[in-house]
């Protein structure tokens, strides 16, 4: 199995990094910073004996090497800088993605296509316009990502391990998230019996603003651990045939009633991708914010057909 990662960047490279380490597949880096690609695999691939793996990884500026890619994972683009419009930032990620998705669609034509580059669900949908792929082989990664985060929370409010927590997150990758508190479960027991109501909706509202949240500590940069540890976690489920079910963006053609539209929604991964979305029954409440929130992407899509006309 091969993997291509483009942008060695913090979250390209430490996706690299944990593909190559849990034995998941060999990775081709790819950058168009010269040196910055082939550094980076270059030091992993040193790091091989230590840690006990025998995947290979490669790194470089060009496209060809990425021939007969299973997954292609795209992190390359730029962050919102001081004085940056949204507008400003889509258009120029929108721009990086469609440019990058031509080159891999000329070397790995049948690569499953995992999007990382922000503003998340529109850039999955340039990815799928300009792949041609269907959209069982057109995904973004964020659902993994803010159910990690929401999860995560609950278990530092509660002092137990995140893995005995259940939630899941539904939505656009941003403020229009729709995190699913009344179905959240703490080894079986409803979290909604073990936290009140204010406190449950201050946890609500830091996974909301959990990317934030660490870009304030940092300073300088943005989170890439766990949005690596999510690319991950797909990546696993698709190319050992996992069957896992993980919130993804992936296209949706009637279901929760939306249409043609991106939007995170708990999906069954595995050799073909998207092999299964799953409903979840939702209350009222949940399903208006849901609609909102894919409303919010049909209108940043539609600024980027009108800024790439």
């Amino acid at each position: 199995m091969k993997v291509t990662v483009v942008g060695a960047g913090h979250v390209g490279a430490t996706c690299a990094q944990r593909v190559v380490e849990n034995d998941i597949a060999d990775v081709y880096l790819v950058d168009i910073v010269e040196g910055l690609a082939a550094g980076k695999a270059l030091d992993l691939a040193q790091a091989a004996p230590l840690i006990g793996h025998s995947r290979r990884i490669e790194g470089g500026t060009e496209y060809g090497p990425a021939e007969g890619s299973d997954v292609v994972v795209i992190t390359a683009g730029v962050a919102r800088r001081p004085g940056m419009s949204r507008d400003d930032l889509l258009a120029t990620n929108g721009k990086i993605v469609t440019a990058i998705v031509e080159q891999l669609s000329a070397v790995a034509p049948d690569a499953i296509i995992i999007m990382v580059t922000n503003p998340l669900d529109v850039t999955t949908h340039i990815a799928m316009q300009v792949s041609g792929h269907p959209r069982e082989r057109v995904m973004g990664m964020a659902g993994a990502l803010d159910t990690a985060r929401l999860r995560s929370f609950i278990a530092m409010e509660l002092g137990c391990s995140p893995a005995d927590v259940q939630a899941v997150v539904l939505g656009g990758h941003g403020d229009s998230m729709v995190p699913l508190a009344g179905s959240a479960t703490v080894g079986g027991v409803p979290v909604a019996q073990l936290i009140e109501p204010d406190r449950l909706a201050e946890i609500i509202r830091r996974t909301r603003d959990g990317g934030a949240e660490v870009v304030g500590l940092l300073k300088t940069g943005s989170a890439f651990y766990a949005p690596s540890a999510g690319v991950t976690d797909m990546v696993a489920s698709i190319l050992r045939d996992q069957k896992r079910v993980i919130p993804v963006s992936v296209l949706l053609r009637g279901e929760y009633g939306i249409q043609d539209t991106f939007v995170g929604v708990p999906a069954r991964l595995g050799a073909g991708g998207v092999e299964e979305i799953i409903e979840v029954e939702l209350a009222e409440d949940e399903l208006a914010a849901l609609h909102a929130s894919a409303e919010h992407v049909r209108e940043t899509v539609a600024a980027w057909e009108r800024l790439s006309a």
